[in-house]
Order: structure tokens, then C-alpha cells, then sequence
């Protein structure tokens, strides 16, 4: 694990702090850490009686306003974290930490009612039915243009079973392969460096290659719209430890070597819960 001192989009140094807490499941998964009671036993002299979970600082850059923990998990924890992702030993340690994680976990067992619309946005920017490349897709469930595409591909940590017609890739088969569409939807808010996966994901576009990017626009940053300072009002961390602006995002694509060629920010519905997200075209410069 590195401790970020840069802002993750622009690199910038202006940064607030704030303390805030790794929540329970995460610690656990990728460091084995259980939270633990401070009783009178324990015969601390200077410390206070009760819980005591993981300390972490909420960062945000005061240029791109960037909101992000300053944790930033190895390749290793990423694994720990994500290998069998929402499989059943993944969702019996969430529910133990997180009880009705496991009810929740079954409404995504369905493909996404707003992918009609994400289809619907990409589809004047593609010659024709797709090579499609989903970086990070999970089984591939829900990779746009599944059902019509001229073929699917995944690349992810996961390991999971692919959805049946999807062809899961590994880091050698992408350098082999030719991708008009490459779509990387909900990845950028969980990893480390969203900077180097772009990197990673440029090196198997070619000029034609079009980029779908989609993050969430949290609802904590929705909905503090022009505050100064985000950092001081983010007391936890989960999965999601990049929590995007649209100067942010756009930043990043930029300084990636990317052009946007369009940006929206859709409503959606995930876990029965209403969002939003940004939904962003891009190709290399």
C-alpha cells in the first residue's frame, strides 16, 4: 500500500485532509484486520474505552477537486479485494460485516434496465455492429451491445465464468486483438491509479478505437455542488475510493492522451437505489 500525496487526476500538491475510517469489509479483505473493542483489559492509560477501526485520511485536490482516500492498495490487495468478486465467499464476508449486503447482491444478478440508453449514446459514433472490449466487465453481464455486438471480450481480475457469448481475454490475448469499442464502466472508482489503467487501455486503441468511460457522480459530491472542501464531510471509505468531479474527469482523460467527444451524466437505478453517472466518449488525441 502507498500513502497519495499528489492529487490521482492532475498531480497537483494542494490537497485538504480530513481523518476518516477504512470501513470494516475492506480492511478485513485486503489487510485480514478485524475491528476491535478497547476494554478496561486491555490496561491502555491514555487511550479511550470502545471501537477501534482502521484511520485513513479523505484527500481532495483543491484544483480539480478530485475526492479520494489516500490509500492506494498494491496489485496484491487489489487482488485480495476482487478475486471472486460478489461470489458466495466474497458475499458471506460482506454480510457478516454488512448485514442485507446478500439481498442486495441478488438484484444485480440482472442486466442494468439504463444500458438501452447507453447503447443509445454510443451507437452514432460506431461504423457498424462492434468488436467490443469490456476492461473490468466482471462476467460481462452488463457489457453494452452484448446481444448484437459482432463479438464480446472481457478482461478482468475477478476470475469469474464469463455470461454465456462473452470471450474472457487475458493481459496476452489484448496485444493479439483489434477492439472498435472499449468500455471500462464502473472500474475508474476502485482502483489505485485510474491514471495508469487509462494508459493501459490507450496501448490497445488504435486511432478508430472508441473509449466508453462510466463512474459514478457520488451523491456525496451531487449534492455539495461548490463546497470548498469535500474532504472534511467524507468520514468513510469503501470499494469506491475515487469519488470523481467533471473537471477531475476531464482532466484525467486529457492528460492521458485521450479526447472527450461526448460527456452526459445519466439516472440510473442499482441496487434499487437511484444515481447517477458519468457517461464519457472518448478516443486517442
Amino acid at each position: 500500500m502507498n500513502i497519495a500525496e499528489r492529487c490521482i487526476c492532475c498531480d497537483g500538491d494542494r490537497l485538504h485532509r480530513s481523518p476518516a475510517v477504512l470501513m470494516p469489509f475492506v480492511a478485513n479483505r485486503v489487510f485480514g484486520w478485524e475491528p476491535v473493542e478497547i476494554t478496561p483489559a486491555w490496561g491502555m492509560q491514555t487511550l479511550s474505552l470502545g471501537m477501534a477501526y482502521p484511520l485513513c485520511k479523505s484527500l481532495q485536490c483543491e484544483v480539480c477537486g478530485m475526492l479520494f482516500l489516500d490509500m492506494r492498495f498494491s496489485d496484491a490487495e487489489m487482488d485480495r479485494l476482487y478475486s471472486g468478486y460478489r461470489g458466495s465467499e466474497y458475499t458471506a464476508t460482506r454480510e457478516r460485516f454488512e448485514p442485507g449486503y446478500a439481498a442486495r447482491n441478488n438484484l444485480l444478478m440482472e442486466r442494468a434496465a439504463y444500458l438501452s440508453q447507453v447503447e443509445a449514446m454510443i451507437a452514432p459514433y460506431l461504423a457498424g455492429p462492434p468488436h467490443v472490449l469490456d476492461w473490468g466487465g466482471d462476467t460481462g453481464l452488463n457489457t453494452p451491445f452484448r446481444d448484437s455486438a459482432a463479438s464480446v471480450s472481457v478482461f478482468d481480475i475477478s476470475g469469474l465464468a464469463t455470461a454465456e457469448g462473452v470471450k474472457p481475454l487475458t493481459r496476452a490475448d489484448l496485444a493479439r486483438s483489434d477492439f472498435d469499442l472499449v468500455v471500462c464502466s464502473n472500474v475508474l472508482e476502485h482502483v489505485p491509479s485510474p491514471a495508469d489503467l487509462l494508459d493501459e487501455i490507450g496501448a490497445v486503441m488504435t486511432s478508430r478505437t472508441l473509449l466508453y468511460l462510466e463512474v459514478p457522480l457520488e451523491a456525496y459530491v451531487a449534492e455539495n455542488l461548490g463546497v470548498e472542501n469535500l474532504a472534511t464531510g467524507k468520514k468513510h471509505w469503501h470499494e469506491h475510493v475515487n469519488f470523481f468531479t467533471e473537471t477531475a474527469l476531464r482532466t484525467l482523460i486529457s492528460r492521458r492522451g485521450l479526447v472527450v467527444v461526448h460527456l452526459e451524466v445519466i439516472e440510473t437505478q442499482i441496487y434499487g437505489r437511484l444515481g447517477r453517472q458519468f457517461c464519457v466518449l472518448c478516443r486517442r488525441a
